[in-house]
């Protein structure tokens, strides 16, 4: 398939990269990576794939802390988790950090190390990371950029208007998403952010009847548990096209044209490198993630009655049948 071709082929490149910046050995070296959620929330878990990629062979000790401030969400367990991560910091004295998400850099970088001698590497910040202050002389990193545009190019032949819809969970990530659709991406749009699984199915069911499209933000993991629930319930319910920008939520929507969370940990891991070998952090611009992957949900598609041409289906990167 000539799309995914094209996505290993890139993937493969920032990884030779990543390689040709790791050809020498780091004995006594360490790297903390700091998951601001939890394993099995498919966003972290490719990071985290990434990262062990892009250090594996170069004798840099990883190790991995995380936050869970996914499914805990109030202020004081935030606050409690970062406490914790700076413990883990001066226990483990890293020569890098590499940071994923924004609870990690609002509540550990920037209260704690902002300006410090302790490098840096952030990722997986949605956007713009200004809002944190960086860069800095000691951090770099890799923003976030939602690939809704190609998306939307996708799924408008097969909608009926122009009229957009955008769902997702109540928390942070997904309302900074969202601003972003406006203000740098110009969309206008109905949204509905829900509380729990009931809400999720009864915010699908009332955004269809006011919208023509509709966009299925990540779900943050924190609705693993219902997954089959919802495959039947998307499969059974879906009257409009819709598409998400995470592959891990492809089972509920038509199409994906997906981030690639791997290339976030692979570029994060390369900086570390670099910093390891005498790079100043600020020497090293922040970088916006540039690779999607075009996924196709057959069985969805056939339950809205899409045509999907032959040729796209061959040039998708991955085909849920």
């Amino acid at each position: 398939m000539k799309k995914a071709l094209t996505v290993i082929l890139a993937v493969l490149f920032v990884f030779l990269m990543t390689d040709a910046a790791s050809a020498k050995s780091y004995p006594g070296k360490k790297v903390l990576y700091i998951d601001s959620y939890h394993q099995g929330y498919g966003w972290s878990d490719g990071i985290e794939k990434g990262v062990k990629q892009g250090l594996e062979g170069t004798g840099v000790e990883l190790k991995v802390f995380r936050m869970d401030t996914k499914r805990n969400t109030s202020d004081e367990f935030l606050k409690q988790a970062a406490q914790k991560a700076k413990a883990e910091i001066e226990a483990f004295k890293p020569d890098v950090v590499i940071t994923a998400d924004d609870n990690a850099a609002k509540a550990v970088i920037v209260p704690f190390y902002k300006d410090s001698s302790l490098p840096f590497v952030f990722c997986g910040l949605n956007w713009d990371a200004s809002r944190y202050g960086f860069p800095t002389k000691n951090i770099t990193g890799m923003v976030e950029i939602a690939p809704v545009k190609e998306l939307l190019e996708h799924l408008k032949p097969y909608a009926k208007g122009n009229r957009l819809g955008v769902l997702g969970p109540d928390v942070e990530t997904n309302r900074t998403e969202a601003a972003a659709y406006k203000k740098t991406l110009g969309l206008q749009f109905e949204e509905y952010f829900c509380k729990d699984v009931a809400d999720f199915k009864k915010g699908f069911l009332e955004l269809q009847g006011k919208v023509d499209m509709i966009l299925i933000d990540s779900d943050g993991g924190l609705y693993n548990n219902a997954a089959e629930e919802l495959k039947a319930f998307f499969l059974s319910n879906t009257k409009v096209p819709t598409g998400t920008c995470y592959d891990f939520m492809t089972p509920y929507a038509f199409m994906g044209f997906t981030k690639l969370a791997e290339e976030q940990g692979m570029w994060s891991a390369g900086a570390a490198l670099k910093i390891l070998d005498g790079t100043a952090p600020s020497a090293i611009p922040v970088a916006k993630n540039k690779e999607g992957s075009l996924i196709i949900n057959t069985k969805i598609g056939k339950a809205i009655g899409a045509q999907i041409p032959f040729a796209m289906l061959q040039s998708a990167a991955q085909v849920i049948e």
